[in-house]
């Protein structure tokens, strides 16, 4: 079992700010909110999440390879249902794991990253970031806080 995404197991309201276009030097943000369920697979060593936005829904997949002792992180969204490929693949070090691939962004290829960090189990936060340069200087292009819903428990009737 690795319990590294033990943390985001539950339910989640998310605040969404994502960068309006990606690497051409915008300052401007949108910001949405979202909700978003995690829980386990196959005893710790997978997880998914399902996050539903106002006009999308998306999908992330989380396998530990065992043998290599590395997490591989897939998305997808109901926007096409085609898993995003390759998946970005890290660990954590203590509070804060990065996650990274090498992928092509309208024609640049890029270096991507995810950084999670769980300093707070209550209030977590993922960022994407992108790099032209080979990971030199990145530019943060989506975040999310989240914030854990606690649901309260319904009785059958």
């Amino acid at each position: 079992m690795n319990d590294d995404f033990s943390f985001f197991y539950g339910e989640w309201t998310v605040r969404n700010r994502r960068l309006n276009e990606r690497l051409s030097g915008c300052t401007e943000w949108t910001e949405f909110s979202a909700v978003q369920k995690c829980w386990p697979l196959m005893d710790g060593i997978g997880n998914v999440d399902e996050m539903v936005a106002p006009e999308w829904i998306g999908v992330s997949f989380r396998l530990f390879d065992v043998a290599r002792q590395v997490w591989s992180i897939y998305w997808t969204t109901n926007r096409d249902g085609v898993l995003g490929m390759p998946p970005v693949e890290g660990t954590f070090d203590g509070d804060v794991g990065d996650f990274y691939s090498d992928e092509d962004y309208e024609g640049t290829p890029i270096r991507v990253r995810y950084r999670w960090t769980k300093t707070d189990p209550e209030a977590p936060r993922w960022e994407q970031a992108f790099s032209t340069d080979g990971g030199e200087t990145w530019e943060t292009n989506w975040i999310m806080d989240f914030t854990r819903r606690h649901v309260a428990a319904t009785l059958p009737v």
